[in-house]
C-alpha cells in the first residue's frame, strides 16, 4: 500500500499532467493574477496585517494599517508617509525583474491558435516589463506607473517617469519633493484605486476592459489559468468566476493557501507557488 507522501504526490503528478493537458487544448489563455504572482520575482506581499508591517516595520510602529496609508485621505493628511510607502514600492517596481514564470506564460499564450491576454489586480507594471502585449492587458485597480491630481482638477492622467522618489526606509518618509499635478500645481497621487477612493480617474482602466471585452467575443475554446489570486481583496478571483461561468472556461487555480475550485470537473487546483506551479506544468508538456 502507498504511504501517505506516495499517494500526495501522485495526485500532485496528476494535477499537473491535466493541467497541461488543458493548456494543450485552448485555443485562447486568459492568465489572471493577484499579489501571489510577484513573490517569485521578490515583491512582498500584503495579505496579512503581521506581513505587511514586516515589509514596512515603520508603519508597523505605528500601527498604521495597509488600508490607512492606501487611502487619498492618507496623501491629503499625511503627504510625505503616504509617498514614501508609495515612492518605495514605486522604486521598488521600477528595480524588480520578472520571475521565468512570466516567460513561460507568454510563450504559452504565443503558442496558441488565438493567444492571450492578462487580467491583473496589480499595480507593478511586471508583465510589461516582461513583454506582454499591452493592448490585451487589464489592470483593474490602476497602474502605479501613473498619476493623477490629488484635487481632481480634471480627469487625467500622466506617466510617473520622471518621479524619483528619494524615500528614508527607516521612517517610511519621502525626502525629496512631491510629485505635482501638472495642469494646476496640486499634490498628485498615484492612478490606483485605494480604499475609499472615489476619485481614482478610471479612463485608463475602462479602455482595457474594452479592449478585452471585445477580444472575448471573438475566441473559442479558452483557459483562464489564475495564479496568486486570493479572497482577501477578490478582484481577480471574481473575474476568474465570471469568466468561468460566462465563457465555459475551465479554470487551472494556482495558490498554496487559497487552492479550492468547484463547478466544472475539468477544473484543476494547485497548491502550489507560482513559479514551482509554471515550471513544473511547462515540464510536462515537453
Amino acid at each position: 500500500m502507498p504511504n501517505a507522501i506516495d499517494t500526495h504526490d501522485s495526485i500532485h503528478t496528476a494535477s499537473l499532467q491535466r493541467a497541461a493537458g488543458l493548456i494543450s487544448d485552448a485555443y485562447a489563455i486568459l492568465v489572471v493574477t493577484g499579489a501571489g504572482m510577484g513573490i517569485d520575482s521578490g515583491l512582498p506581499d500584503f495579505r496579512s496585517r503581521n506581513g505587511f508591517w514586516n515589509a514596512y516595520p515603520a508603519l508597523g510602529r505605528q500601527e498604521i494599517a495597509f488600508s490607512d496609508i492606501a487611502s487619498p485621505d492618507a496623501f491629503r493628511a499625511h503627504p510625505a508617509l503616504a509617498w514614501g510607502f508609495y515612492g518605495h514600492r514605486l522604486a521598488l517596481y521600477r528595480a524588480t525583474q520578472p520571475h521565468a514564470g512570466f516567460g513561460i506564460l507568454r510563450r504559452w499564450m504565443d503558442d496558441s491558435l488565438l493567444g492571450g491576454a492578462v487580467f491583473t489586480s496589480n499595480v507593478d507594471g511586471q508583465f510589461q516589463k516582461a513583454g506582454f502585449d499591452e493592448r490585451l492587458l487589464v489592470e483593474c485597480h490602476g497602474s502605479l506607473h501613473h498619476l493623477q491630481c490629488l484635487a481632481s482638477c480634471r480627469p487625467a492622467i500622466w506617466p510617473a517617469d520622471s518621479f524619483l522618489p528619494d524615500v528614508d526606509e527607516t521612517h517610511c518618509l519621502l525626502r525629496n519633493a512631491l510629485p505635482r499635478c501638472p495642469y494646476c500645481g496640486a499634490a498628485a497621487r498615484p492612478n490606483v484605486f485605494m480604499f475609499d477612493d472615489y476619485d481614482w480617474q478610471q479612463e485608463r482602466t475602462q479602455g482595457q476592459y474594452r479592449r478585452l471585452e471585445h477580444w472575448l467575443q471573438g475566441v473559442e475554446r479558452l483557459l483562464v489559468i489564475e495564479i496568486g489570486a486570493g479572497t482577501a481583496i477578490a478582484s481577480a478571483r471574481d473575474f476568474t468566476h465570471r469568466m468561468a461561468f460566462e465563457q465555459r472556461a475551465p479554470v487551472i487555480r494556482i495558490n498554496p493557501g487559497e487552492p479550492a475550485i468547484h463547478g466544472d470537473p475539468r477544473h484543476v487546483s494547485l497548491p502550489m507557488r507560482a513559479l514551482q506551479a509554471l515550471e513544473a506544468i511547462d515540464a510536462c508538456l515537453r
